[in-house]
């Protein structure tokens, strides 16, 4: 079993770490690393703070992970993922343990069970890793809701690309400045996204009261897959703090939902709320979404 560690991967690394993610998804119906990690999966220049572990045996590919940590930050997040046909034997402990390694004794690391995987628990428990994140996947499948009242003197347009670019990225980053991956997007966090397949700025939301960019709702189109529909997606709504309490959120959330359902034909729609964030739950049970899976964050002490 080899475990091998590059902030640059390679051709034939990407091709190891495509190979296990692949074949995870298809055997446990969900992504095993987030679309923020799947970003990062290209054979080009490093990312900053970004390591991968690319983990073979017997020169098969066995598994994955990927470690994010800035110099300046005591904690690290890791994703990892193990081959379906090599499960159950030990391959995600050394893997875990490497990424320990990585990480350093001074700093936490931070690691995901997408969808609470029972593997991933397993995992947890032995570590004595701590439960610290709940991050709810939600769906709502009906027919389009009744358009809730914009704010009076708030308008709403479509993004434009290379014109909206750096005011988003302003209000996204204010608007989440406690969120831990969504209020750090970089412009290249935001270009990735733009380059995407899916990307559709029609489908993408600005409210404006006079010049202020005040609220977005950016929407998403999931392909359908073997296991899945076509499925919509509320991808991200941000609200400036100035505006929060006057019925600006809901406005956004119903604007996307209509987009959704009356323009591309879409009635199931998902989406991720952290459950602390309980004004945001609120806010999109009243227009009928219910749970249905959770993504669990779980923590490493370390020195155990």
């Amino acid at each position: 079993m080899v475990i091998y560690t590059t902030d640059s991967l390679t051709a034939e690394d990407l091709d190891v770490a495509r190979t296990v993610l692949a074949a995870a998804a298809a055997a446990d119906g969900r992504e095993a690393v987030s679309e923020a990690g799947r970003l990062r999966l290209r054979a080009d220049a490093p990312r900053p703070g970004v390591l991968h572990l690319v983990q073979t045996l017997d020169s098969r590919p066995a598994g994955y992970a990927q470690l994010e940590a800035s110099a300046a930050e005591s904690a690290a997040t890791v994703e990892l993922a193990v081959h379906p046909e090599l499960r159950r034997r030990g391959l995600g402990r050394h893997l875990l343990d490497a990424v320990l390694e990585e990480a350093g004794p001074q700093r936490t690391v931070d690691f995901w069970a997408h969808g609470g995987h029972p593997g991933a628990v397993r995992l947890a428990a032995e570590y004595g890793a701590e439960l610290i994140r709940e991050l709810r996947q939600m769906r709502r499948t009906a027919p389009a809701p009744e358009q809730a009242p914009l704010p009076e003197g708030v308008t709403v347009r479509a993004f434009r690309p290379g014109q909206d670019d750096e005011a988003w990225l302003r209000l996204n980053a204010l608007a989440f400045a406690h969120h831990p991956e969504q209020g750090s997007w970089t412009t290249q966090d935001l270009a990735d996204r733009l380059a995407e397949p899916w990307f559709d700025p029609n489908g993408f939301f600005l409210a404006f009261r006079n010049d202020r960019l005040v609220g977005f709702h950016w929407t998403k189109v999931h392909p359908a897959t073997a296991t899945e529909p076509e499925l919509g997606e509320v991808y991200v709504v941000g609200v400036d703090p100035a505006e929060q309490g006057n019925g600006l959120g809901r406005a956004l959330t119903t604007v996307g939902l209509r987009h959704l359902a009356l323009d591309r034909g879409l009635d199931t729609v998902l989406l991720y709320v952290d459950a602390d964030n309980t004004a945001a739950v609120r806010v999109y049970e009243r227009v009928g979404f219910v749970v249905h899976e959770v993504d669990l964050m779980y923590q490493v002490k370390r020195g155990s």
